[in-house]
């Protein structure tokens, strides 16, 4: 394994935009749900002919797609993920809105039949109620209660009181509150395995919010804890929760 502070700065140094994880392979894995999500939307895609996407970070997972509807339209917030997802699919005709994550979503009622998500960061009930069509779908794959806490927690301490977000049951009835039918929901915890410090860096380096305000200076001593476990052959070991809601209105 190459030194501590090589892998640091090559984690530092690595694009983290959109929501590809090519960056990881070799040096962590995370099983799948069941379902296999990607699978799921592009079948979903091709039998409709109005699609929205929220919180699609660059695109990644629409552009797997080998078929889209004649209106396919994204959303993103951040404007770097925005800019990539208009590489990814602007060539395939869709249109890419940035959008305000507090904001009422900028379409009119009853814009699409489908409605989909993969983690999005707060799915907005009532807006995805009021632009499907009478009849159309919401599909998303969202993250669960207390997912990647091992890691969260060994950098953070003990989150008791985070534990209980994103449940499901919760997010059921929020969604059957705002109008729509909850036709079916999937669970599942899957197992994460993180080979080398580098890749411990540039996971918290993307996803901002599980150690806010992570900055390598300030953890080196537990970093460096990590990369002597990771030395002797032991990855770090975490759980991601992810469920499956297909709804419709």
């Amino acid at each position: 394994m190459r030194p501590f502070d090589e892998l640091l700065a090559e984690a530092e140094s690595a694009d983290v935009t959109g929501w590809g994880f090519d960056w990881l392979d070799g040096r962590a894995t995370e099983q799948r749900p069941p379902w296999g999500y990607a699978r799921l939307l592009a079948a979903c895609l091709a039998q409709v002919r109005s699609a929205v996407d929220i919180d699609t970070g660059g695109g990644e997972v629409v552009a797997e797609a080998p078929l889209l509807p004649a209106m396919m339209v994204v959303t993103e917030s951040w404007p770097p993920n925005a800019q990539r997802a208009r590489a990814l699919l602007g060539h395939r005709g869709a249109r890419v809105v940035e959008v305000h994550q507090d904001r009422p979503l900028p379409f009119p009622d009853a814009s699409f039949e489908l409605v989909t998500a993969r983690h999005p960061v707060r799915p907005p009930w009532a807006e995805i109620a009021r632009v499907l069509t009478p009849g159309g779908r919401y599909v998303a794959q969202h993250v669960g209660p207390a997912s990647a806490f091992e890691l969260i927690e060994y950098f953070l301490g003990p989150l008791p009181e985070h534990r209980h977000e994103r449940d499901p049951a919760r997010e059921v009835a929020d969604a059957e509150h705002a109008g729509l039918t909850v036709e079916s929901l999937q669970t599942a915890r899957c197992r994460m395995e993180f080979f080398d410090i580098g890749a411990i860096v540039w996971i918290l380096r993307k996803c901002v919010w599980w150690v806010p305000g992570f900055t390598v200076a300030d953890y080196r001593d537990r970093l460096l804890r990590l990369d002597s476990q990771m030395r002797r052959g032991e990855p770090f070991v975490a759980h991601s929760t992810r469920h499956l809601i297909e709804a419709r209105r």
